[in-house]
């Protein structure tokens, strides 16, 4: 009797890439984002493209192939163009006679394959690698990289007669379609769109153009990281910033204020949203397009990356009934992921949850959303009085910024609603002072706050290329681990690959710090202890410090060293 045939998940189960239960965690996940299984699996850190592409190669039968360093001949690269590579993600490998070897990523994408063979016209045989691999390839084949590419437009540009005043009228699509191919369209159109093409591909969660005396920088932030990906000639510099500004249905003749604007575009299946800042600055106005991606949102608490100890007090202490509970960390450290994974896990039929947010980033299914409107005097004080009268159960203020916001947050957490909110301190214990120095009696402090948790966002070793390492002796001593934790660690380091950008980090996780209110902090908070006190008191206590949270990932092989003393350093 032959054996009973494998899918991928099988495949990578029977190879111990992933185990019975990995693979009904990622089920779940997928079932409850609407993502792919394939996907889920590699936003787990369960498997990799490389891990999955193997699989299915296995399943259908087909062979599997490694890009990296491979040329292919041009006669082979021109029997596709790459505008029909790059949107199907295939890439001509060579030729057996009369048949075509094309790679792709997914072996059971019969209408590619089938516009593919119509294409060539003639016989295909397939073969896999990963999507990254492929996209590497098509950039390293058809010579069209970003620089290259934004080059080719800037020519283009130059070579065409182009009226540029003429993108500074009418007014912009209320969604736009970056993969949508109009022949017809301007030059410095497709260079924004190509720009904000890449920086989605990248997984950039910001875009900066930034004016300079004798040209115009583009740099990314990926990771959290800035990168510079290329220089735009200064003549094109008003013609850009026109354009995004049209997308964005700001005023193009507004030069000397500052802007805030909003794009809704789709690129590929991804609908994304762009919030918009403009700056004048000396050399011209500067542009930031942060990112936000729905699919990043669509997590629940077990996914943000809470040790085991910590997620059991955080799980409990948001259903609570009534009570204030602060999230704490500088712009960028994750904040709004978090409080919207609570919420996602808290959002019932049975409760009424409302927020009022400053802008709203993410929306919700399920939950009503305020934005706060400073110009029409809609601010976080007025809304809050407003909600009260909505009989909500639970509560998220964006951010307690002032007297008046943190004292009806703490008003209506006294009342029965379950309070969530924000703060820029640096550790947990900073935000009672925080809130203090803000005016609010410490009596009201500690008889409202709940719970504080502050938070980072730590890089990832990249899963593709990180290998173990041993580090120094000194590097143990500097971190402030010991001979018996090292003895039991598995320390890791990326070496830098195509995937990471040769960075050797992918990907970011949290780091936590979660300090509970107890009697003893509540005693404390009344007689106005200092920050170092009320610190030393819940570390006595049990809580883990963001610096040691980070560590206990270094000893997984999470991360490494370095990250975590870059974004937590051990505090005196």
């Amino acid at each position: 009797m032959a054996a009973k045939r494998l899918n991928y998940l099988g495949i990578l189960q029977r190879n111990g890439i992933v185990s019975i239960a990995q693979i009904k965690e990622t089920q779940e996940l997928a079932n409850q984002t609407g993502i792919r299984i394939q996907d889920a699996l590699i936003r787990l850190n369960y498997a990799t493209s490389e891990d999955i592409a193997r699989a299915l190669a296995e399943e259908y039968g087909k062979e599997y192939v490694t890009l990296q360093g491979v040329q292919i001949r041009p006669a082979i690269v021109e029997l596709i163009s790459e505008s029909v590579a790059r949107e199907r993600n295939v890439m001509p490998y060579e030729e057996d006679g009369e048949t075509l070897k094309i790679v792709v990523s997914n072996p059971n994408d019969v209408d590619t394959i089938d516009r593919i063979g119509f294409y060539v016209g003639r016989p295909l045989e397939i073969v896999v690698s990963s999507p990254e691999a492929i996209t590497e390839a098509i950039n390293n084949h058809y010579s069209q990289s970003f620089g290259e590419s934004a080059d080719s437009m800037m020519q283009e540009m130059t070579d065409t007669a182009i009226d540029f005043t003429s993108v500074e009228s009418g007014g912009g699509p209320a969604t736009t379609d970056l993969t949508a191919n109009n022949e017809s369209d301007a030059p410095i159109v497709k260079l924004v769109n190509h720009i904000i093409s890449e920086a989605v591909q990248l997984r950039a969660s910001d875009i900066h153009i930034e004016p300079f005396e004798d040209r115009v920088r583009i740099r990314l932030r990926i990771d959290g990281m800035l990168i510079e990906r290329d220089i735009i000639p200064k003549r094109l510099q008003n013609a850009l910033i026109s354009r995004v500004k049209i997308l964005s249905k700001l005023d193009i003749a507004e030069r000397r204020r500052t802007q805030d604007g909003r794009i809704k575009l789709t690129t590929g299946d991804k609908e994304l949203d762009l919030r918009v800042s403009v700056v004048p600055t000396s050399h011209g106005q500067s542009v930031v397009m942060r990112i936000l991606d729905k699919d990043n949102i669509r997590v629940n608490l077990t996914h943000l990356g809470f040790a085991e100890y910590d997620y059991r007090k955080f799980n409990q202490l948001i259903r609570r009934p009534n009570g204030i509970i602060l999230v704490t960390g500088p712009t960028g450290s994750g904040k709004t992921t978090s409080l919207y994974a609570a919420l996602n896990e808290l959002n019932a039929p049975t409760r009424k949850i409302i927020t009022a947010e400053d802008p709203v980033e993410y929306y919700l299914p399920g939950i009503n959303q305020v934005e706060i409107r400073h110009s029409i005097g809609l601010d976080f004080a007025r809304v809050i009085r407003a909600m009260l009268r909505q009989a909500p159960n639970i509560i998220l203020v964006g951010e307690m910024r002032d007297y008046e916001t943190a004292s009806m947050g703490i008003q209506a957490s006294l009342t029965g609603h379950l309070v969530f909110s924000t703060l820029h301190t640096n550790d947990a214990p900073g935000a009672i002072t925080r809130l203090v120095n803000m005016g609010v009696p410490p009596y009201l402090v500690s008889s409202s706050v709940i719970g504080i948790m502050a938070q980072r966002l730590v890089r990832m070793n990249c899963s593709k290329c990180k290998k173990p390492y041993t580090p120094t002796d000194s590097e143990l001593e500097q971190a402030g681990i010991t001979p018996e934790m090292a003895a039991g660690a598995t320390f890791m380091k990326g070496r830098g690959c195509p995937v990471c950008n040769k960075g050797g980090y992918r990907g970011r996780m949290a780091i936590f710090e979660l300090m509970m209110m107890t009697s003893k902090i509540r005693e404390m908070t009344f007689k106005q202890a200092s920050t170092v006190d009320i610190r030393n008191a819940a570390v006595s206590e049990g809580m883990t410090t963001l610096y040691w949270d980070g560590i206990r990932k270094v000893l997984r092989g999470v991360t490494t060293v370095e990250e975590v003393m870059r974004v937590a350093r051990i505090q005196e």
